[in-house]
């Protein structure tokens, strides 16, 4: 009797030990390299359970000036999907990934989104030609997902990245879009009312760099910067003198600091007008999980509540 216990259970070991492989790579996740956070974010609410998502430039993390490490180009190497914004903003990527030797399909998540067109922008002081546009868009401004009309298309074009890189789990990743994009609706109607609630006067007001032209095309919030689309140049002297007389000229009352530039340019410029700080918008990066940007919902959210709190109030 002791003998049949025993084979009993070693067959039941053996069968287990058979059966472990097939179920762990029934569980494995689909490795996914984001370019940056906000497309972190996005991959992540898509995939949900069944990818591991890793993002390059983190929270607060700024792409523009962003220099790849070893561990990245580990990351991109074992990488299935590369998920990138493109529109020339990742102007390092295209390195990292002929460098690392990955091998996995690159979506880009702007595909079908049309670029606006960036304002043109002087070179910084002490660099002239090619050396003042090492981070060149180009005339197309890539922060597309500032209009969440755009962040549809993003999420769109990431579902069917992980479908065709993950096919057993194409009808997960599709409920998780139909939901998501369900949240983005509501967002886009929170927005709108927002901006309602502004004084059709005071819709103007001065950030860093030129990180909102899409959020200004879809809102009809107006966005001035001393920078441009890139905070890789700095702003001339040119240009912070030209926004001074404006703000002067326009009464424009608020100027708003961004989590991913120094925030003295825009304290100088708040000195000398006299313009109330705002408060800080977050435009290529979200904050930390801690932060009040943590997703990009949030993100959307504590801009649109910094505009209207700032701009509704009227004249400091």
């Amino acid at each position: 009797m002791s003998n049949r216990r025993e084979l009993v259970a070693g067959l039941a070991a053996a069968l287990i030990l058979a059966t472990t492989p097939i179920a762990a790579r029934a569980q494995e996740k689909l490795p996914v390299v984001a370019s940056f956070s906000v497309l972190g974010d996005f991959v992540k609410e898509i995939g949900g359970d069944r990818v591991a998502v890793t993002t390059l430039v983190g929270p607060n993390g700024d792409a523009h000036v962003y220099s790849p490490t070893p561990a990245d180009a580990k990351s991109m190497a074992a990488a299935r999907l590369i998920v990138v914004n493109g529109l020339k903003f990742e102007g390092w990527l295209p390195r990292l990934i002929k460098s690392s030797g990955a091998k996995g399909v690159v979506a880009t998540a702007t595909t079908g989104i049309k670029p606006i067109e960036a304002a043109e922008e002087e070179p910084a002081a002490g660099k002239k030609g090619a050396a003042a546009h090492s981070h060149d868009h180009g005339h197309e401004d890539p922060h597309a997902w500032q209009s969440v009309a755009n962040a549809k298309l993003y999420v769109a074009n990431i579902r069917d990245a992980l479908g065709v890189a993950d096919p057993a789990g194409k009808a997960s990743y599709e409920a998780n879009a139909t939901a998501y994009l369900a949240r983005l609706d509501a967002l886009e109607t929170e927005i709108k009312a927002a901006v309602v609630r502004i004084p059709a006067d005071r819709r103007k007001a001065i950030t860093s760099h030129d990180a909102f032209g899409y959020f200004v095309k879809a809102y009809g919030i107006e966005f001035i910067a001393p920078q441009g689309v890139s905070t890789e140049a700095e702003a001339s002297a040119k240009d912070v003198a030209r926004i001074i007389r404006q703000m002067k000229a326009e009464k424009i009352q608020a100027v708003f600091l961004e989590n991913v530039t120094n925030p003295r340019l825009i304290e100088q410029i708040a000195r000398e007008t006299g313009a109330r700080i705002g408060g800080r918008l977050f435009s290529d990066a979200l904050s930390d999980a801690s932060g009040p940007a943590g997703t990009y919902i949030q993100m959307i959210k504590h801009n649109i509540s910094q505009i209207e709190k700032a701009l509704a109030a009227g004249p400091a």
